[in-house]
């Protein structure tokens, strides 16, 4: 249990009331993952490397805060936040081998590690270790929604690369391509706590609608932090994503108010030039565009609260409540 000791000591005040009413359930979480390594018949250091990887468990704790609010059977809802966790694990092999990426919160990814085939191999692997802890709940209808997010998922990776430098591209296109890549698979892990706790439909689809906005919060946030915040702190170039040809909320809001820019012009022309990507950004970091993408942040965020506020009142919800806000504020 090494890893769990590590991710409590990591929690601040706020992440700790967050997670405090379900520490138990995520230390069965881990448990799980450390068996997966131990047993799966896959080389141990490959399955360990992924699964001890540092994240803060905030689908599955989505997942166990969900269930808490009322008593269900907690080894099915388990189950079901370990399979929310190795599918989050395995996407991210998969994102960091097709984006050539060297590391993932400061280690080394499998790809580079051991190589590109093998990586894939293990992200399938992972994928399907997920699909058997979701089939261990026995309830077809969080069977069928995994299976959904793992459609959306990969919906929204090949969205995005084939978007790449696409400036027709509207903002709701933008939407679209979020929910799959992120907000779907928080959406699943709120929606199946409540599924499997045996909540009415009024409530398990308020916990969607909370899985949803706070979902779509989380990667805006990503976005944004990723024109303000420094070099340091993202761990690599400001504006990278936009370099890179993906383009997010604050690219699309400033291109479409500033349409007769010259560079705006270029782009949309076809540029590709590192200058022409280079000045977007520095215009974008001092535009109206980031104001203007925390005002719509803002608006998910305020439908997750009114979601919550409409859940049985416990101690899970207050956590649930918190973590609109811890999610929406974390810098890296």
């Amino acid at each position: 249990m090494t890893e769990t000791t590590t991710v409590r000591d990591r929690l601040d005040g706020s992440a700790r009331f967050i997670y405090e009413p379900v520490l138990d359930g995520l230390d069965r979480v881990i448990g799980n993952l450390g068996d997966l390594a131990e047993n799966s018949g896959v080389p141990r250091d490959m399955v360990s490397h992924v699964v001890e990887g540092g994240g803060k468990l905030v689908r599955p704790t989505i997942t166990l805060l969900a269930g808490a609010l009322r008593q269900g059977e907690e080894e099915r809802i388990v189950k079901m936040a370990t399979a929310v966790e190795l599918l989050h694990i395995a996407s991210l092999i998969h994102d960091d081998t097709v984006d050539h990426s060297e590391k993932r919160r400061g280690r080394a990814t499998v790809s580079r590690l051991w190589g590109d085939d093998m990586a894939v191999l293990l992200g399938d692997y992972v994928f399907a270790a997920s699909a058997t802890f979701v089939c261990d709940t026995g309830n077809i209808r969080v069977v069928r929604r995994f299976a959904e997010t793992i459609m959306e998922l990969a919906r929204g990776e090949l969205t995005e690369r084939v978007s790449k430098h696409d400036w027709s591209q509207t903002s709701a296109d933008y939407e679209r391509r979020i929910y799959d890549k992120t907000a779907s698979l928080i959406c699943t892990a709120a929606e199946s706590g409540g599924v499997l706790s045996g909540a009415p439909e009024e409530e398990t689809q308020a916990l969607r609608s909370f899985g949803y906005n706070v979902g779509m919060a989380f990667q805006i946030v990503d976005d944004v932090l990723d024109f303000t915040s420094s070099e340091e702190e993202l761990g690599k170039p400001v504006g990278n994503d936009l370099l890179q040809g993906t383009l997010t909320l604050p690219a699309l809001l400033f291109a479409g108010s500033h349409p007769d820019e010259a560079v705006v012009r270029r782009l949309r022309d076809g540029s590709r030039e590192e200058s022409d990507l280079t000045t977007m950004v520095e215009f974008i970091r001092n535009s109206s565009a980031i104001d203007e993408t925390m005002a719509q942040l803002e608006g998910y965020r305020n439908a997750a609260r009114a979601a919550v506020a409409t859940l049985p009142d416990a101690r899970a919800r207050q956590s649930l409540d918190a973590l609109v806000d811890y999610l929406a504020q974390r810098r890296n």
